[in-house]
Parts: structure tokens; C-alpha cells; sequence
């Protein structure tokens, strides 16, 4: 087990992120927040999204294997759902870090997708938003953090394979 910062920090350092989920209608998904936060970064992001040929300006691909050179982590901003299909995905393509964005509600968050990448050696953020810390983090962002982990939204501890 580590702490969330730092799964956190290990997430972060990796450049090629892809972020599943991310919606032509841009104002009402937090995963294009956090697909174009990362991208104002300067990482390496790919939108996916098997029901869109562009989002935010940019080419998104339908799937994670579409992405040319692959990705070195993956943040699901999709249904729950659908989170385990792209767990699924990650482990073919030996992608292991992923973080399942949750601010309220379940999110994307979905305990046996969560289950099934552990299984596959993959490390699982379960909640919160890359947003919330180091290099990303803004001061809203911070404050929701704050906020969330003591009312038990943010892991405090992820499980490392």
C-alpha cells in the first residue's frame, strides 16, 4: 500500500495519458476538465471515446489501442459500467496505472473493475481527480481535496501489485 499522494505523484510523472469518457458536449463532463487540464499541462493526452471522431479540437480514438504508441496510464471518466471493459483493455496493453475519477456520486468508480485490475497488476486510484494534486493541482482543486478525504470520497491509501 502507498499513500494516494503518492500513487498520486507516480500517475503524474507518466506523460501518455489517455482519459476515456471525455463527451462532444465539453460543459457537462468533468472528464474533458480533466483531459483538457492535463493537456494545458503539457502531457501527452488522447481523448477516447468510441462515439466521437473529435472532442475538445482534438482526434479521439474509439478505444486505447487505437491511440498510436500507447499510453502510460489512463484516467476513466466513464460510466462505472463501462470501467471494467477499460480495465480489461489496460491489462492487454500492459498499461498499469489507472484512475477512475469520482468527485460526487459513485462517478466512474466501479469496485470489481477496481478488483479486476489489481488481479492484473495494475494499480487502481479509486476516486478523486488528478486535478487535486502536484503538478495539476489548482486551488480549487486543493480545497476539494481537503474537503473529500475526510468525508472518506478520496482514497487514503491505494493498493499497489
Amino acid at each position: 500500500m502507498v499513500t494516494v499522494k503518492e500513487a498520486a505523484a507516480e500517475f503524474l510523472a507518466k506523460k501518455r495519458i489517455a482519459v476515456t469518457g471525455v463527451s462532444r458536449a465539453p460543459q457537462t463532463h468533468a472528464a474533458n476538465a480533466v483531459y483538457r487540464w492535463l493537456r494545458e499541462r503539457g502531457y501527452e493526452v488522447f481523448a477516447v471515446n468510441p462515439n466521437a471522431e473529435e472532442v475538445e479540437g482534438d482526434r479521439c480514438r474509439p478505444d486505447l489501442k487505437s491511440v498510436p504508441g500507447g499510453v502510460e496510464a489512463v484516467v476513466i471518466g466513464t460510466r462505472p459500467e463501462a470501467a471494467e471493459g477499460t480495465l480489461r483493455e489496460c491489462a492487454d496493453l500492459g498499461i498499469r496505472l489507472v484512475w477512475m475519477h469520482r468527485l460526487y456520486g459513485t462517478g466512474s468508480v466501479s469496485e470489481q473493475a477496481a478488483a479486476y485490475g489489481r488481479e492484473h497488476g495494475i494499480t487502481v486510484i479509486e476516486g478523486g481527480c488528478p486535478l487535486m494534486f502536484g503538478p495539476t493541482a489548482d486551488t480549487g482543486h486543493r480545497i476539494m481535496r481537503m474537503a473529500l478525504t475526510p468525508a472518506g470520497r478520496l482514497p487514503r491509501r491505494v493498493e499497489v501489485p
